[in-house]
């Protein structure tokens, strides 16, 4: 009975809150655009595969044509190969040879299923 009486006397106000937002949105997944860098280059000599190697480190799949090395000198075709495999494995990389034309090389994000 004294508590009551107190309350009337003493009338506590209800804290006043802002409404907070109930829901929070979040985009929709795959809503986002994901590109790859897809290049197209030409093995023509050696020297070459190091600006192959560049475009693969920076993240881009290389679809590379070895036609005109190979028709001119198959040991410096055999030699760039062994050289992008090898640096490819070592990034977990992808390579993969298309027909006698072409070399298909990926980054480490990407695969070839055969």
């Amino acid at each position: 009975m004294v508590l009551e009486t107190l309350k009337k006397k003493i009338k506590v106000q209800p804290k006043v809150t802002e409404p907070e937002d109930e829901f929070v949105e979040l985009p929709e997944p795959g809503s986002e655009e994901q590109r790859v860098p897809v290049r197209i280059e030409q093995l023509q000599s050696f020297a070459d595969t190091e600006k192959v190697l560049q475009y693969l480190r920076d993240g881009n799949v290389i679809f590379l044509r070895i036609k005109d090395l190979r028709g001119k000198d198959i040991t410096e075709l055999k030699r760039a190969v062994e050289r992008l495999k090898k640096t490819v494995q070592a990034s977990n990389g992808d390579i993969v040879g298309i027909d006698e034309d072409f070399i298909i090389l990926t980054p480490n994000f990407a695969r070839v299923y055969r």
